[in-house]
C-alpha cells in the first residue's frame, strides 16, 4: 500500500509542474463551457423544459463536464496513459517486472493526476460557470460528500475504460485508433456534449445506463438531485458507478493477465 501512495504522490508531483499548462487547461474549459451555455441557454429560451431539465439543471451539467475533464479525461482522442506508448514500443515488458499489479500502479499514478486537475483546474472552471451563469452548487456537507464520492467513482470509471483502450494494444500492437474513436464518441455518450435527457426519452434512459454516462451525467444528477435512471434517487446513481467501476477494474485486472501471458509486443 505504501507504495501505491508514493506513485499516487509522484503523479500528482509531475502534473504539478505543468505551471503554464494548467492556466491554458483553465481558460479553454472556461471558454468552452461558456460557450456551450450560451447555447443552451438559447435553447431553453425557446423550450422552458425538456424531460425534466430546465436552463439552470443544463448550465449546471456543463460546468461539471468541463470540471470532470482532466478528471476523467473523457475528450482525450490521444492516449492519456503513458501505458499505452509503452505497450506500443515494449516498455511494458520493464513495467512487468515491477512486483506490483500493473493495473494498480497505473491507477495510483493516474489518481495523482486527477486530484491535481480536479482541485487546481476544475473546481476554478466550476466557480466560472456558478458566478456567470449561476451554476448549482450543493446545498449542505452531505451533498459535498455525495458529490465528492461520485466524482471519484467517476475518475476510477474513466481511468478503468482508458486502462482498457491502452490493453488492446497488446492484440492491436497499435491502440491510437482506438482511442481516436473514444475519444470522438466518450463526450457524447457521457453528456458532456449534450445533457442526456435532451435525447429522445428511448435514447437518453439507455445512455445512462452505459459507463460512460457514470464520468459526467450521473455526477452531474447526483449535484442536481436527479432521479437516477435505475430508481433510488443519489444512492441509485452512485450504485450504478460503483458497480460500472467494479466491473471495468475487474476486466482491467482479468486481460492483463491474458496479455501478459501472451506478450507479443511491437519492438520485444
Amino acid at each position: 500500500m505504501r507504495v501505491h501512495f508514493a506513485v499516487y504522490a509522484r503523479g500528482l508531483r509531475r502534473h504539478s509542474t505543468y505551471r503554464a499548462a494548467l492556466v491554458a487547461g483553465l481558460v479553454t474549459n472556461s471558454v468552452f463551457g461558456a460557450i456551450n451555455a450560451m447555447v443552451l441557454l438559447a435553447v431553453f429560451s425557446a423550450r422552458p423544459e425538456i424531460n425534466g431539465y430546465d436552463a439552470t439543471d443544463a448550465v449546471t451539467q456543463v460546468f461539471v463536464g468541463q470540471m470532470l475533464i482532466t478528471v476523467t479525461m473523457v475528450i482525450s482522442a490521444a492516449p492519456s496513459l503513458d501505458l499505452a506508448d509503452r505497450v506500443r514500443t515494449g516498455e511494458v515488458a520493464i513495467d512487468l517486472l515491477r512486483p506490483v499489479s500493473l493495473q494498480n500502479w497505473c491507477l495510483a499514478e493516474d489518481l495523482g493526476r486527477a486530484t491535481f486537475g480536479f482541485l487546481f483546474r476544475g473546481v476554478p472552471t466550476f466557480l466560472v460557470g456558478v458566478v456567470l451563469f449561476g451554476a448549482v452548487v450543493p446545498s449542505g456537507f452531505v451533498a459535498a460528500s455525495l458529490f465528492l464520492t461520485s466524482v471519484v467513482l467517476a475518475s476510477l470509471v474513466g481511468f478503468a475504460l482508458r486502462y482498457l483502450y491502452a490493453l488492446c494494444g497488446f492484440w492491436m500492437l497499435d491502440s491510437r485508433g482506438v482511442w481516436a474513436v473514444s475519444g470522438l464518441l466518450g463526450p457524447v455518450l457521457a453528456g458532456m456534449i449534450l445533457p442526456l435527457p435532451l435525447f429522445p426519452p428511448a435514447v437518453g434512459d439507455v445512455l445512462r445506463l452505459l459507463p460512460w454516462a457514470s464520468m459526467v451525467q450521473i455526477p452531474a444528477e447526483i449535484l442536481l438531485g436527479k432521479e437516477s435512471p435505475t430508481g433510488g434517487g443519489v444512492l441509485g446513481g452512485l450504485a450504478l458507478q460503483a458497480l460500472w467501476a467494479a466491473l471495468l477494474l475487474g476486466l482491467g485486472a482479468w486481460l492483463t493477465s491474458v496479455a501478459t501471458r501472451r506478450v507479443v509486443i511491437q519492438g520485444g
